[in-house]
C-alpha cells in the first residue's frame, strides 16, 4: 500500500467526513501528508502559528491550556477517526492550545492553503466543516458550564456517562487519574473522593482499568441536578 492509499483509506474511516462523497475524500487524502509522534511529543504549542487541519488515524492526543504555573486544563482528549486544529485553520491568530501526543500516534496533516483551496472548489465540504466546527463549540460551552456551574461529582459524572459504551469506560494506559483530573479541572486527591463518592452512591464500580456505571438513571440524575 502506497502512502496515498494509506491516506484514502484512513480518511474514509472518519466520521467528520460522513456524507461526503467518496471521490472527495479521495481528493481530500492526496493533499494530506503523513506524521507520526511518540508519546509526550508536542504536535504544536499553544500560541505557535499552527496552519494544517491534523486527522489521527492511530493513537490518542490531549488539547491543553497551561496555566503560567504548568497546571493543565485538559480541552479535550483525541482519538483515531478525529479531527483537529480545525478552528486554527479558519482564524487569523495563534493556536489556541498545545496539542501532545498520549501514546504513540499516526497523523494526517493538510496545510491551510489547500483546505481553503478545497472548500473553495466543494461547497459540500464547506457544509461540513461548517457543522463539525459548530458542534466542537457546543463540546467548549458544555466544559465551561461544568466547570463553573457543576460540582467535581457531577462532572465526573457526566463525563463518564458521555464517555462509556456498554455501561462501562475503557480506560487505556494513559487514562491516569492525573489526567482524568485534568480533564475535569481538578486535582487527583480531590477526583479520588469523587470516585469514592460514586462508589459508596453503587452508581459506579471502579476497576484498575475500567469503571462500570451500576446505576445509569442515578448517575444521569447527579449529572443534571448536582450544582
Amino acid at each position: 500500500m502506497n502512502v496515498s492509499d494509506e491516506a484514502i483509506r484512513a480518511l474514509t474511516m472518519v466520521p467528520y467526513f460522513t456524507g461526503v462523497d467518496v471521490d472527495l475524500v479521495k481528493t481530500i487524502a492526496r493533499q494530506a501528508v503523513r506524521q507520526e509522534y511518540d508519546a509526550g511529543q508536542v504536535v504544536f504549542l499553544e500560541g505557535e502559528q499552527e496552519v494544517a487541519l491534523y486527522i489521527v488515524q492511530q493513537g490518542w492526543l490531549k488539547a491543553v491550556k497551561m496555566s503560567p504555573d504548568g497546571r493543565e486544563q485538559v480541552l479535550h482528549f483525541i482519538g483515531p477517526g478525529e479531527v483537529f486544529n480545525a478552528i486554527g485553520v479558519f482564524v487569523e491568530s495563534t493556536s489556541p492550545a498545545t496539542v501532545i501526543a498520549l501514546e504513540p500516534i499516526i497523523v494526517w496533516g493538510i496545510q491551510k492553503n489547500r483546505i481553503l483551496k478545497l472548500l473553495d472548489d466543494y461547497p459540500e465540504l464547506a457544509r461540513v466543516v461548517i457543522q463539525r466546527l459548530a458542534g466542537r463549540v457546543q463540546q467548549l460551552i458544555a466544559i465551561v458550564e461544568d466547570l463553573s456551574l457543576r460540582t467535581i461529582e457531577a462532572r465526573l459524572a457526566r463525563y463518564l456517562i458521555e464517555q462509556s459504551s456498554a455501561g462501562h469506560l475503557q480506560r487505556p494506559r494513559w487514562a491516569t487519574q492525573a489526567e482524568l483530573a485534568n480533564r475535569l479541572g481538578t486535582v487527583p486527591d480531590v477526583l479520588n473522593r469523587a470516585l469514592r463518592s460514586l462508589s459508596k452512591e453503587n452508581l459506579i464500580q471502579v476497576e484498575r482499568h475500567q469503571i462500570h456505571i451500576l446505576d445509569y438513571k442515578g448517575l444521569k440524575t447527579k449529572a443534571e441536578l448536582d450544582k
